[in-house]
């Protein structure tokens, strides 16, 4: 199965999520969409493209585990994401306290109450081609992204409840 997310015509910072049982609202990079070819790091655009769904990290502090299909991990406060373009774990999951530039998970607003990691740019991850592209929790108003695919929580749930492992998205 394919679940598509398509950019709105209006504005290319805000999309829908289509597929069986679902159709939501969510929010895209600050700079709308852009080829996977031409992404670049740091550039706050969606990758367009289908990509597999890796896994699901939540937060059990403020959430119950999702019923998904899907591998589940729950985040701690020692993990992070590398975003540096010169490091050997570019785009992987590492812990904290992490020298080179990353991005921590465990943080204090909601947006990373649940992630969805997806397989952008990770067979092998090419250095500056992006990274940290996830599904996550919408902020209010589904300000953009820095790259990500964003719903509110009611939508990600319900998608986590239908989507199987074999599933890709399609963004563009």
């Amino acid at each position: 199965m394919i679940w598509q997310v398509t950019a709105l015509e209006q504005d290319s910072r805000q999309g829908m999520l289509e597929g069986p049982l679902v159709s939501a609202k969510c929010a895209l990079g600050r700079s709308g969409i852009i080829p996977e070819d031409s992404k670049e790091e740091g550039d706050g655009m969606s990758p367009v493209g289908t990509y597999p769904f890796r896994r699901v990290f939540f937060r059990p502090d403020k959430i119950e585990e999702p019923i998904t299909l899907l591998n589940v991990q729950p985040l701690s406060a020692d993990l992070g994401w590398c975003d540096d373009p010169e490091d050997k774990a570019y785009n992987k999951l590492v812990r904290l306290p992490y020298g080179p530039s990353h991005e921590k998970l465990w943080r204090d607003d909601d947006v990373y109450d649940v992630i969805v990691e997806l397989g952008h740019n990770d067979a092998p991850p090419v250095a500056g081609k992006g990274s940290a592209i996830f599904m996550h929790i919408a902020r209010e108003g589904y300000t953009p992204t820095e790259g990500c695919i964003a719903l509110k929580l009611e939508d990600m749930l319900a998608f986590l409840r239908l989507v199987k492992p074999e599933d890709q998205i399609k963004i563009g």
